[in-house]
């Protein structure tokens, strides 16, 4: 039977979960199953955002003439050609013969190489960077996203309802088992290590051509990210783009030391366990993997993470241990950058593991090797203790260390106010027939019998001027889901050159006839002002609590949740590079001059089809 999600009222997911698939792409391994997504939607025309793979063809088919109703198919949008997302293209033309594909030149190109391409009575809409697209009330519009993480590559966003579509980015490993949106679970607790992983293994090494996706999502207001595997965002998408930034940067999320380690009779184990033991006392985060046992895919996505890598491993065969060179292959392709990285070897007579991870390592880019190598005979000897802890030392010195503000007694130090906790509130008043609001987040509870509050406003808000004349007000409670866009719309404008401050808000009121903001908000507490204090630049209102109503169980956010979940974070600084990009498949070239006869190592197109990064 059917199994589809409503994502907007005119826009369903009709994807399938595959929890049978033992390993992605053949590679990772992924114990919680996948999800192939399809979007459709139901305009004045009928689009379908790509398929899916064949082994959820049933429900997927089954779900695509529900939703259809009847109605015929009257488009294809194909962003991506990987089987897992074109492998049931076929079918669904001869199911719907009158539907139009719609594409890249590049997409048209290689549908023929995948089960047969199409028949020649197809039609095609190409579509090109920049080109846009009219289906009755949306608007589409089209992203090239050359190796995120195909040549091929295109992303569409929806104009009307500021729709990502996104391909391949934003996926996550695991079936989404009905939960089709990021937050109806708990998503930065029990699935951003999945994200990780299928971020760093399948796209890692292409952080070039992910920078410049993100610099093109930059210049849109997104509210909502529809990817091919994985959740649906709408909420806190800033966060999880803020971990894109930090992947395709090869910038460390967390400061910290993660050892990976190969044993074969337990001597390197040990010292690696020692070496994380001196670490934790000295206040260093540490994790482990013995990546004889630990799949290659998770070591990988945790060396993303951490910021200090340490490798131990035994010679063997005159060489480094089989499990371990395999590694720093798969982390050399991936192209890791900006990390620090110590090295332990064993040997029992002629240790040489050290040399040859070293140079394996040294082969990646803003990556420091540190000169204090620890070397093992067999085993940990007593005597190296000292060693140990000098490669423990190094660790941490090369660790940020915590800052101590100093400062004279009776000094007021600016730094310490931030310690402070506070909440955000959308305020509201009403003066005549006009409601404005605006942001705050100086509001607390004075004493509970008889209930009274206390708000602080600065006089430039119109708000405040509003209040001070009618005396009433309501305090909406701003929660974790309320958007970056409610921020924008009630604090980043005026209302006195804002003729509605409401706009486009549901229109809802308190017995006070007063509006409130019902959206990513929890509480709503009306206000009858009993007193004022002149604060200068602030007025201080007291007032008694005349209605109050919870909206949600969400919890409030604070101001310190706010910038560091809801509100975006800057784009790094874009790296001034010299090279050259290739025109039909994004791989960058880093050099002055770009040979004559060079050729793309991914797409073999010659030095013609590269132009100089801009």
């Amino acid at each position: 039977m059917y199994c589809v999600r409503k994502v907007l009222e005119d826009l369903w997911w009709v994807g399938g979960n595959d929890r049978r698939l033992a390993m992605f792409e053949g590679v990772y391994a992924v114990p919680n199953g996948v999800s192939y997504n399809s979007y459709l939607l139901l305009d004045d025309k009928t689009i379908l955002f790509d398929t899916v793979d064949p082994s959820v063809s049933k429900v997927f088919f089954e779900n695509v003439d529900h939703v259809l109703a009847g109605r015929k198919l009257d488009y294809l949008v194909i962003h991506h050609m990987e089987p897992d997302h074109s492998g049931t293209v076929s079918e669904v033309l001869l199911r719907h013969p009158e539907t139009v594909i719609v594409c890249s030149d590049r997409i048209r190109a290689m549908l023929q190489q995948f089960r047969g391409g199409v028949a020649p009575q197809n039609a095609f809409h190409l579509v090109k960077e920049g080109d846009t697209f009219e289906t009755g009330h949306h608007t589409l519009t089209f992203l090239s996203a050359p190796m995120v993480h195909w040549p091929e590559v295109m992303v569409s966003y929806d104009l009307t309802t500021r729709t990502l579509f996104s391909a391949d980015a934003f996926g996550t490993f695991g079936a989404i088992n009905g939960a089709l949106f990021a937050d109806e679970v708990d998503f930065f607790r029990d699935y951003v290590d999945e994200a990780r992983r299928y971020y760093c293994n399948i796209v890692g090494k292409y952080g070039t051509q992910v920078q410049a996706l993100l610099k093109k999502a930059s210049t849109v207001q997104i509210d909502r990210i529809c990817p091919l595997h994985g959740f649906v965002w709408r909420k806190n998408i800033g966060e999880f783009i803020d971990r894109y930034v930090h992947w395709s940067t090869y910038t460390p999320e967390e400061q910290g030391v993660m050892i990976a380690y190969a044993s074969v009779y337990g001597g390197t184990e040990n010292a690696a366990e020692l070496l994380s033991v001196r670490l934790r006392e000295r206040g260093v985060k540490t994790v482990m993997f013995d990546v004889s046992v630990t799949p290659a895919s998770d070591i990988i996505a945790a060396a993303f993470r951490w910021s200090h890598l340490v490798f131990a491993a035994p010679t063997y065969n005159a060489g480094i241990f089989v499990t371990m060179e395999n590694l720093l292959h798969d982390i050399v392709a991936h192209n890791l950058q900006n990390r620090t990285v110590a090295l332990i070897e064993n040997g029992s007579w002629a240790p040489t593991s050290g040399k040859h991870m070293r140079d394996l390592l040294g082969k990646l880019k803003n990556v420091t090797i540190l000169d204090q190598q620890l070397t093992l005979r067999s085993a940990m000897a007593e005597s190296q203790s000292a060693q140990l802890g000098a490669l423990a030392d190094a660790l941490c010195a090369t660790l940020p260390q915590p800052q101590v503000h100093a400062s004279e007694p009776g000094t007021v130090d600016n730094q310490a106010m931030f310690a402070l906790s506070y909440g955000l509130f959308v305020l509201s008043a009403r003066e005549g027939e006009r409601d404005n609001a605006c942001i705050i987040n100086t509001a607390a509870q004075v004493t509970d019998t008889p209930k009274r509050i206390s708000i602080t406003v600065n006089k430039q808000n119109l708000t405040h001027d509003m209040i001070l004349k009618t005396g009433v007000f309501n305090l909406s409670v701003l929660s974790q889901d309320a958007s970056f866009a409610q921020f924008q719309q009630y604090g980043f404008r005026s209302g006195r050159d804002t003729a509605d401050k409401f706009d486009g808000a549901e229109a809802v009121r308190t017995a006070n006839g007063l509006r409130y903001e019902p959206a990513g908000t929890n509480a709503v507490l009306s206000g009858k002002v009993i007193q004022t204090l002149d604060c200068g630049t602030h007025t201080l209102f007291l007032a008694e609590v005349t209605e109050a109503r919870v909206l949600s169980d969400v919890p409030s956010a604070t101001y310190a949740y706010y910038f560091e979940h809801i509100k975006p974070k800057p784009q790094p600084a874009a790296e001034k590079k010299t090279g050259f990009v290739c025109k039909i498949c994004g791989y960058v070239y880093e050099g002055e001059t770009l040979p004559a006869d060079y050729i793309c190592p991914l797409c073999k197109h010659g030095a013609e089809d590269f132009e100089p990064l801009k």
